[in-house]
């Protein structure tokens, strides 16, 4: 854990954010005031508010008896936001393509994801990886749709946080520099480029990633022998 003495609601809802993207909280974790104020050094007030924070980006929620709690990654939730983000970003595209976008900042920003290596903090790859879906929106030059999109970023990338089993910084890398390729074709190459990336990238990807979370280990009879 991070400790930051004398945080502000900021700091420490963007310290909570890195936890919750490095997998430091695991779902149906428990958030308490007292434990965060000796953390951070800060007080009730602050620690509450920050907490707020995060409970208002959908990263956190508030459970009856419980208290705060990072929330559970359901089958109908990664649904709900895979759903919604595939609207908002092949709308997006949609709205680039008719505005003949060439795409540079979206190379630029896989570019930084090639950067990365095994050794990078898993909250670093998914906020790089975060940044090229958010310049495919950004080049449709809707600033209702780019809003539309920032709003729920956060808690997307929490969720994309599950996946860091299953894949790794060059395999996104990779994955996206082929999306890169399919987009300055154009047309339906570059529409249906982005639709298998969020499809099988992000939804297959998170649903995999849920089942082995869920999956009970065997339980083998004991060799009679022993």
């Amino acid at each position: 854990m991070r400790d930051q003495a004398g945080s502000t609601p900021g700091s420490i809802a963007q310290a909570l954010r890195d936890d919750l993207l490095d997998g430091v909280l695991e779902p149906g974790t428990r958030l308490t005031e007292e434990s965060l104020s000796a953390r951070f050094g800060a007080g009730r007030h602050s620690v509450r508010s920050g907490l707020q924070t995060l409970v208002s980006e959908g990263l956190l929620e508030h459970q009856r008896n419980k208290g705060i709690v990072v929330p559970a990654v359901t089958a109908d939730r990664i649904d709900a936001m895979c759903s919604y983000r595939s609207i908002l970003e092949l709308g997006a595209l949609r709205l680039a393509l008719l505005q003949n976008a060439n795409f540079d900042a979206v190379d630029e920003a896989v570019r930084r994801l090639e950067a990365m290596t095994a050794e990078t903090p898993w909250r670093h790859v998914i906020e790089a990886h975060s940044v090229v879906h958010t310049e495919i929106v950004s080049a449709s030059g809707n600033p209702r749709v780019v809003a539309a999109h920032r709003a729920c970023a956060n808690e997307l990338n929490c969720m994309l946080a599950t996946i860091r089993a299953e894949s790794s910084a060059a395999h996104l890398a990779t994955t996206h520099r082929h999306l890169v390729g399919q987009l300055r074709v154009g047309g339906e190459t570059a529409l249906k480029g982005l639709e298998d990336d969020l499809e099988l990238g992000g939804r297959a990807m998170m649903h995999l990633a849920l089942r082995r979370r869920n999956e009970v280990p065997l339980l083998l009879p004991r060799d009679l022998g022993s």
